[in-house]
C-alpha cells in the first residue's frame, strides 16, 4: 500500500511538473497572432528596446522602432499566408520558439529569442530565413 501511495506521489509531482515546465515554455500568443497577420507594429510590441534582426539580407541590431519598419516593409512584400510555432523551449533565463511563415512569396523559417526584462518577456533576436524545402 505504501508503495502504491508513493507512485501515485511521484506521479502526480512529475505530471504537475510537466505542466508547469510546458506552461514557463510557452511564448506569448500575440506573437503567433502578430506574425500571421503580417502586423509589425503589434509585433513591436513584444520587442525589447533594442532587437537583432537577422532578415534576408539584413542582419544587425536594430532599435525596436527601426526593427518595427523593417519587419513592415517585409511583411508588406511577403503577404502572409499562415505561420505557426513548430518548436519551443527554454535555456536558462532564455525562451526561444521556431516556426514555419507560409507567404505569398514563399516559405520561411522563423526563430524567436525571448529574454525576461523587468518580469516581461520580450524579444531580443528575430532571424527569418528562407525555407528552400518548401
Amino acid at each position: 500500500m505504501r508503495f502504491l501511495i508513493s507512485t501515485l506521489i511521484l506521479f502526480f509531482s512529475l505530471i504537475t511538473y510537466s505542466s508547469v515546465t510546458q506552461e514557463q515554455t510557452k511564448i506569448p500568443a500575440g506573437i503567433t497572432v502578430a506574425i500571421k497577420a503580417g502586423n509589425a507594429t503589434e509585433l513591436a510590441k513584444y520587442m525589447n528596446s533594442t532587437v537583432e534582426l537577422l532578415l534576408l539580407d539584413k542582419e544587425d541590431f536594430y532599435k525596436k522602432v527601426v526593427a518595427e519598419t523593417i519587419l513592415k516593409d517585409f511583411f508588406s512584400q511577403y503577404r502572409t499566408r499562415d505561420f505557426s510555432i513548430r518548436h519551443q523551449g527554454a535555456r536558462n533565463d532564455a525562451q526561444y520558439a521556431i516556426g514555419n511563415l507560409v507567404t505569398e512569396k514563399g516559405s520561411f523559417r522563423v526563430y524567436f529569442l525571448l529574454k525576461k526584462v523587468n518580469d516581461e518577456l520580450l524579444i531580443h533576436q528575430i532571424r527569418i530565413e528562407s525555407d528552400p524545402a518548401k
